[in-house]
């Protein structure tokens, strides 16, 4: 078999050390077609690094690069006729995250110079003077901003006088240093630097042939993009590109069958499919590679939530208002949250200010996807919820990173070994105190019943992997709202929990009502199907910060 290309994002170290591949070198043709510079936004971990490295040696006019594409589709098309005929100019940005402005420009200059050291011997013969001592300047480091900030329609028209030919510009992941700028404080300087940078080098550019930019998000018209109206984007609602990053069903069910894991589709697409990439299904290729990397043991675990930090969303989940968290619990439910305000143009400090801005975060981010969709006046209005099984964990880990916060975790260890344990007296207790401290830090609504059900899931996250956690399993004649069960002994307890909030009754009725829906709905069958004999039944009931428990017989 194959080794598969796990991690290895240069496109002609797969081709020539025949790693397996997935041909998506149709995305050139497209590119070709498409307007003369585009965004294309993906999540993180989708292929765009690949594909763009792929695009650069397609058009790279130093190199002769036809064997890297021998029995590939391009191969067959007319544009193959291109191919190396351009300079290229790439840049990538993915591995910029700093703490600081001064750390983060630093990397960015040490990408520039790198560039250019790349071309220095090729153009200093059609560089004027001026051009020479900047070029000079930044391949010896001492290059004052501006001479970075104009370095793409420096380096543009002097490739161009010394091919005779157009340039192809390609910008790699450039929003991850703006991420990383506004989680660290300096988003307006990084910001200002980035619209000189861009308009320079897409912004009336008349030695540009074909320009493309890829990211995750689309930052602000009025801010990065501002005045660049030959940059169209191209996000995970368009049909254009759909089929060029990600996996395709098709192509998932090839590769699985090529390693002979046919049996495990359901599995795959289960927890790594749902994403809606303008009409087409398309798979989270990193995860369906690392799960295919460990054979007939693989288990599906959440390889694309543990690529990259979430400080993001648990910073905005923890300042967002009580009807974020009310949603918040309907997404870790895998419930919709209906008629979202999709916003394509991302502007980071309204995300603090418009709650629209988050949901529109997580959907281009790869956390939300879109049930259905309506364009209505020049917004996009989409039915959202937790894109697959891998996801809901990452909603379950940003809870649980939002509860540490508030609460020691020696306390919260404590309190579940009392509620595994069946002593629910100190469990009630201790989940009071959890609820009168957590909430209170982190919620002033007096309205909180909502996010009961989110906090709990999120405390009870720290339970994996010995136990498995579900929410709102369907059970006998209904769906109970939580289920703990031990994944090794089945001899230990299995616990499950209905929530009530608290109505125009006693807490006493209440409970009781909650233990009934236990029994008329049968909601222990699936635990007793599997094995487990050893059942609490608990029903909990809420009022404000004040909370009830009570054992079943």
């Amino acid at each position: 078999m194959q080794q598969l290309p796990i991690g290895i994002s240069d496109f002609k170290k797969i081709r020539e050390n025949n790693f397996y591949y997935i041909d998506k070198s149709l995305i050139i043709k497209e590119f070709l077609y498409s307007s003369e510079s585009c965004l294309l936004l993906r999540p993180r971990r989708f292929g765009k690094t690949l594909n763009l490295s792929m695009i650069k040696y397609f058009f790279d006019i130093k190199e002769d690069n036809r064997h890297i594409f021998k029995g590939l589709k391009i191969e067959k098309e007319k544009e193959f006729k291109l191919l190396n005929k351009h300079p290229v100019i790439f840049l990538t940005f993915k591995d910029i995250k700093s703490s600081n402005y001064e750390e983060c420009m630093q990397k960015v200059y040490n990408e520039i110079n790198k560039l250019v050291s790349e071309y220095y011997n090729d153009i200093m013969d059609v560089a004027n003077q001026s051009q020479k001592i900047t070029l000079e300047n930044i391949f010896l480091k001492k290059a004052i901003k501006g001479d970075y900030e104009s370095i793409l329609l420096l380096l543009s028209e002097l490739l161009y006088k010394k091919y005779n030919t157009q340039v192809v510009i390609l910008i790699d992941e450039y929003d991850t240093p703006i991420h990383y700028s506004y989680t660290k404080g300096y988003y307006d300087e990084f910001i200002e630097f980035m619209r000189g940078f861009l308009s320079a080098g897409f912004k009336d550019n008349s030695y540009l042939f074909k320009g493309l930019i890829t990211g995750i998000l689309r930052v602000s018209k009025e801010s990065i993009f501002s005045g660049l109206n030959n940059v169209i984007s191209y996000t995970l609602l368009d049909k254009e590109f759909s089929d060029k990053l990600g996996f395709t069903i098709d192509e998932t069910k090839k590769l699985l069958k090529d390693y002979n894991l046919n049996e495990k589709f359901n599995e795959v697409m289960d927890n790594y499919n749902g994403y809606k990439i303008g009409d087409i299904d398309i798979l989270n290729p990193w995860s369906v590679l690392n799960y295919t990397s460990k054979g007939k043991k693989a288990l599906p675990l959440p390889f694309w939530a543990n690529t990259s930090s979430n400080d993001i969303l648990v910073h905005l989940v923890k300042i967002s208002s009580f009807e974020f968290k009310k949603n918040l619990e309907k997404i870790v439910k895998n419930e919709i949250i209906e008629d979202i305000e999709i916003n394509q143009n991302i502007t980071f400090p309204l995300l603090e200010k418009d709650e629209r801005m988050i949901y529109s975060l997580m959907f281009f981010a790869g956390y939300l996807k879109c049930e259905h969709k309506e364009f209505i006046g020049s917004s996009y209005y989409c039915d959202l919820k937790a894109v697959n099984k891998e996801v809901l964990y990452i909603f379950e880990n940003i809870i649980q990173e939002w509860i540490n916060e508030g609460y020691r975790n020696s306390e919260l260890q404590s309190m579940l070994k009392y509620l595994l344990n069946g002593e629910i007296e100190y469990f009630e207790e201790m989940l009071n105190d959890f609820i009168l401290k957590t909430l209170s830090y982190f919620d002033t609504s007096k309205k909180i019943e909502a996010v009961y059900h989110a906090f709990l899931l999120g405390m009870l996250v720290n339970l994996k992997p010995r136990y498995e956690v579900i929410s709102n399993g369907e059970s006998g004649y209904g769906r109970f709202d939580i289920m703990i069960l031990p994944k090794k002994d089945k001899n230990k307890l299995a616990i499950i929990m209905e929530l009530k909030k608290l109505k125009d009754e006693t807490p006493d009725k209440a409970l009781q009502k909650a233990l009934n829906q236990i029994e008329e709905k049968k909601y222990d069958t699936i635990a007793k199907e599997k094995g487990y004999s050893n059942i609490l039944k608990l029903g909990i009931v809420f009022d404000g910060k004040k909370v009830w428990i009570k054992k079943g017989e």
